[in-house]
């Protein structure tokens, strides 16, 4: 069953320039799709046609009759004076008309019996349990918990919440009405690490139709089966998830590359060919080659493919000299009675590159201000390496002077020509004249993406960045990741793109419990080392021990037995003192993931010895005394 068909769709803006041109496709029942392409390629604008927010010029859509469609990035306006609890709870506005016709239905069943009220309570009252209706409050807490939408959040005015925010509620609230077509623009976005993952499963579990816009290269791999990519207004159709679309676009790049160069072999022979024959100055050969030459327009069918152009992007850099780049001794920092993290003992060493995580909240863009000196610590203090230069991409960009255009504010910022200005600016994709916008006007990704411009110029040799592919399409996120990986100094960044941090992160900092964890190690490493932690909290429990057999007499008598017991009490006391070293050195490795998971693991298998010990040295005990009292 189809739910999604499209034909013929064709949308402008500008007279002569197609947002969308032609489009056709059609999504099935169930199908997971991604929908690719640069920023401004239309896909928003495919979304909001398909909502009938936006209009189009020629085409045709339908929505499968009676099935829901939801946008994520569509924000309803809601009441003034609803809670977001409030705006949850719409969701199961069609809940609450069904139990409201089922208390009418029980009041008038008390005086009419007729058959056709009961009718209608059974069938009204099986949809209302097919439908959830008796556990709405366990799928809310769930959508809840899992979204991390606390519950002083849940008491929060909506209209008080920021943009990330109300996004967030709004996807809770569409997954709680049970959509049956989700559409979904940049889910992930304004998603830490563990809502994402969660969304990802609850994806998983879901029974309708997605189409989802994103960036998310892990989001696309894990969620979808199958990407259209718009490319100048036109779709272009793979088979697979975001991997094979990778793999099979570089293949037909290559295919269409064969039969290019094939084609223009050919044509230039064929020039070459009708070029001597127009040199003989015969009729005959003139008409030959004149067919020829029909022939060879007829072939020119072919453009050169294009591929993404690699820009050569590289940050400034200032040579380091020292070993310490930079040390947080004794920080601490919270807000209206709540503490972010206290008692923060770091370092960072020459050259180490750091991925700063944790929850939403739990004070990661606090930590990097304090470190830029932006905002004040509670207590403590940062100390930065003498030759140290900070470079800073903020997740919240500021302007000091947002009406300048893009290439004034170039100029007065950096030291360079209004042409190096609008060579660089054309390099991040401002061209024409969006150079000569305000800075005003840029979207959110579009400043992020120009202070990315400027950043690039400074020399610096700390790089820190907060969120810095939120935003981005792909290609300007692989972009900055050439550029990162050019970098040879020190990067400290906060991120919930896993493949940028897989991609760089050799240290993990994870703002947790009112304190920051400090694992040496990559993500993956981390990860493991985390599920290794609650794989080892949910153990079953050590099996019961074997029945006592019967002791066997020993050979020696009575001074074998005591030698026994010696040996055994020197067992038990070496293991014993290594138990308490391993204490010693588990508080020391509070902060270590991968030190506490060997310590851990040698603890556990030292007590199974010990209780071995124990038991063997009762045994021997106990037949010394029998012994000593039968000679």
């Amino acid at each position: 069953m189809i739910d999604i068909s499209i034909s013929g769709l064709s949308k402008e803006f500008e007279v002569g320039r197609k947002i969308l041109d032609g489009v056709t496709f059609q999504v099935d029942q169930g199908e997971r799709v991604g929908l690719l392409g640069r920023n401004g390629a239309g896909k928003t604008t495919l979304f909001r046609i398909l909502t009938g927010e936006l209009d189009y010029d020629e085409g045709q859509v339908t929505i499968a009759p009676g099935k829901r469609l939801g946008l994520i990035s569509q924000i309803p306006v809601y009441p003034p004076g609803y809670t977001v609890e409030d705006v949850l709870n719409t969701a199961f506005l069609r809940l609450r008309e069904m139990e409201e016709e089922l208390a009418a239905l029980t009041a008038a069943m008390a005086e009419d019996h007729s058959p056709q009220v009961l009718e209608r309570y059974d069938r009204l009252t099986a949809a209302f349990e097919t439908l959830g209706g008796y556990d709405t409050d366990t799928r809310l807490n769930k959508v809840c918990n899992g979204l991390a939408i606390s519950p002083d959040m849940r008491r929060q005015l909506f209209a008080d919440l920021s943009g990330g925010e109300k996004t967030r509620i709004n996807l809770g609230r569409l997954i709680l009405e049970d959509t049956d077509i989700l559409l979904l623009d940049e889910p992930t976005n304004h998603l830490d690490l563990r809502a994402t993952e969660w969304l990802e499963e609850y994806l998983g579990r879901f029974k309708g139709t997605v189409l989802t816009i994103s960036h998310d290269r892990y989001f696309l791999d894990r969620t979808v089966n199958r990407i259209i990519e718009l490319v100048d207004g036109v779709p272009e159709f793979y088979s697979g998830n975001y991997s094979f679309y990778v793999e099979e676009k570089d293949r037909r790049y290559e295919e269409r590359l064969r039969q290019y160069e094939k084609e223009k072999a050919e044509i230039d022979r064929l020039t070459e060919t009708a070029r001597k024959m127009h040199e003989h100055n015969t009729e005959l050969l003139h008409k030959r080659a004149f067919s020829i030459e029909k022939r060879i327009e007829r072939m020119r069918t072919v453009d050169r493919p294009r591929r993404e152009r690699k820009l050569e992007l590289r940050f400034g850099q200032r040579e380091f000299h020292g070993d310490e780049a930079l040390a947080l001794r004794d920080l601490s920092k919270g807000f209206e009675g709540r503490t972010l993290f206290s008692g923060v003992e770091l370092e960072v060493r020459d050259g180490e590159r750091i991925a700063l995580l944790g929850d939403n909240g739990t004070g990661k863009s606090t930590l990097l201000k304090i470190i830029m000196g932006e905002e004040e610590p509670d207590t403590g203090r940062v100390r930065q390496g003498p030759t140290v230069k900070l470079g800073y991409l903020p997740q919240i960009i500021h302007f000091d002077r947002p009406e300048r255009n893009l290439v004034d504010t170039m100029l007065y910022a950096q030291n360079c020509s209004t042409q190096q200005a609008r060579d660089r600016l054309a390099a991040f994709q401002f061209r024409g004249e969006d150079v000569f916008k305000p800075v005003s006007a840029l979207s959110g990704g579009e400043q992020s993406r120009f202070r990315l411009c400027m950043l690039m110029d400074e020399k610096i040799n700390f790089l820190i960045l907060d969120e810095p592919t939120n935003h981005l399409d792909i290609a300007a996120r692989e972009w900055i990741e050439d550029a990162v990986e050019a970098y040879d100094g020190n990067l400290l960044f906060v991120s919930h793109d896993r493949y940028f941090i897989n991609k760089f992160a050799k240290r993990i900092w994870v703002v947790e419990q009112g304190g920051i964890t400090d694992f040496r190690g990559t993500f993956e490493q981390y990860r493991a080392a985390v599920e290794r932690r609650e794989s080892l909290k949910h153990a079953a429990p050590p099996a019961p021990a074997p029945e006592k057999k019967p002791r066997p007499k020993v050979a020696g008598g009575t001074k074998e037995l005591e030698k026994q017991v010696r040996a055994a009490e020197r067992a038990v006391e070496k293991a014993e003192i290594r138990l308490d070293e391993i204490a010693q050195e588990t508080e020391e490795a509070a902060s270590d993931y991968l030190r506490l998971q060997d310590l851990y693991q040698e603890r556990e298998k030292l007590e199974d010895e010990l209780a071995h010990l124990y038991a063997q040295w009762e045994d021997l005990a106990a037949r010394l005394e029998e012994a000593r009292g039968n000679p």
